[in-house]
């Protein structure tokens, strides 16, 4: 049985990480007076904790031990308040025994809406390690007017579409998916990623190595600069739509659209970090 989170001493919230979201409910999580180690399996996070408004639930209730859990996909992540570790835990049964060999009493998957495999092992460690979850998942966007997208299923949909809408691709899709492209030899790709990626890729092909965000001139100047005329995206969403789609909206650039991937089946869900640090401090 997992234990009150009224009780700071027992309580200890592991977050899947890897998302602003993430980062952000960690440093509300440690401004509520957050009990954390001083050692991480790789690393503190040094980043400055947002301030928490007078009288909010975080300045009131007992703390909490908050540990965020990263892939490692990245070279050198953005580390978030509280513990950190780095690295898989080996499936779900080796995120149980993660659980219960740490003493973990509530879970919050906030990794990235196409992390998909993570979050049905998530869903299944929690259930074998029998303590709560809750996903932490942003919003999804939708088309407004003077939008042209396309929407597709996957990677190798958004590949069948591209050469039909245009000749030069930014391709903000992630530089793990590049091989769904690498057949499409007559298509230049401008890709936008934190580390290199590596092959198969497409044969014309520039990188961008930047990190964002990215803001509406910044992406304008891109668009233009690399004379873009067709744009792939996921659906990753967040509280607004992205710079990016504003910018080629403004440019009347078709974008294509991968969907998000199916999610746990009765798994609570919000996309609210206030609503996920209520549900720790009140159940």
């Amino acid at each position: 049985m997992s234990a009150d989170p009224s009780c700071a001493a027992a309580a200890h919230v592991l977050i899947l990480g890897g998302t602003t979201e993430a980062r952000r409910l960690a440093g509300a999580l440690a401004v509520a007076g957050t009990e954390v180690g001083a050692g991480t399996d790789r690393g503190t996070a040094p980043n400055p904790v947002p301030e928490v408004e007078p009288g909010s639930a975080t300045a009131t209730h007992a703390p909490l031990r908050v540990t965020t859990s990263l892939a490692g996909r990245v070279s050198a992540p953005v580390l978030p308040p509280g513990e950190t570790r780095i690295g898989g835990f080996g499936g779900p049964a080796g995120l149980a025994a993660w659980i219960a060999a740490h003493r973990v009493t509530h879970l919050v998957d906030a990794t990235h809406p196409f992390a998909e495999r993570m979050s049905f092992n998530a869903a299944e460690a929690a259930a074998l390690a029998g303590v709560p979850l809750i996903a932490l998942r942003r919003p999804g966007w939708s088309p407004g007017p003077g939008d042209d997208w396309h929407f597709v299923d996957s990677l190798a949909g958004a590949a069948t579409v591209l050469p039909e809408l245009g000749s030069r691709a930014f391709l903000t899709t992630g530089r793990t998916g590049l091989h769904a492209f690498a057949h499409l030899a007559d298509t230049w790709f401008l890709v936008r990623s934190v580390d290199p990626p590596q092959p198969p890729v497409p044969p014309r092909l520039e990188v961008l190595l930047a990190r964002g965000p990215f803001g509406l001139d910044d992406e304008r100047e891109l668009l233009a600069r690399h004379r873009i005329d067709v744009l792939v995206t996921k659906d990753s969403g967040g509280s607004a739509t992205a710079p990016k789609l504003t910018a080629a909206r403004g440019a009347a650039i078709p974008v294509v659209v991968v969907r998000r991937p199916p999610v746990p089946h009765g798994v609570r869900e919000t996309a609210s970090v206030e609503a996920v640090r209520h549900w720790l401090l009140h159940g």
